[in-house]
């Protein structure tokens, strides 16, 4: 139980990293927010795509990819409304 917890931290932490590299400009989060972001995109965004191909588990890449998007969407959000963004010259 202990290395399932750990595992989504861990996924969650290189799905949110990734959306922070993707997403364009200086992004003023944390690590423990970009760990939450990114677990709430996995989750989120791992489910609905996995539905989309019939199989939620969690070696379906289109459920990583599908965390992927909906963690850059969250990330998109919570720039807008803590309004913290600062675009790069």
């Amino acid at each position: 139980m202990i290395l399932t917890i750990l595992g989504w931290i861990v996924f969650g932490l290189i799905v949110g990293f990734i959306a922070r590299a993707l997403v364009p400009g200086k992004d003023n989060i944390g690590v423990l927010a970009t760990i939450g972001l990114g677990i709430l995109g996995s989750v989120v965004g791992g489910l609905v795509f996995s539905l989309f191909s019939g199989r939620i588990e969690l070696s379906n890449p289109l459920g990583w990819i599908g965390s992927i998007i909906f963690a850059i969407i969250l990330l998109v959000v919570y720039n807008k409304v803590t309004g913290r963004k600062r675009v790069g010259r």
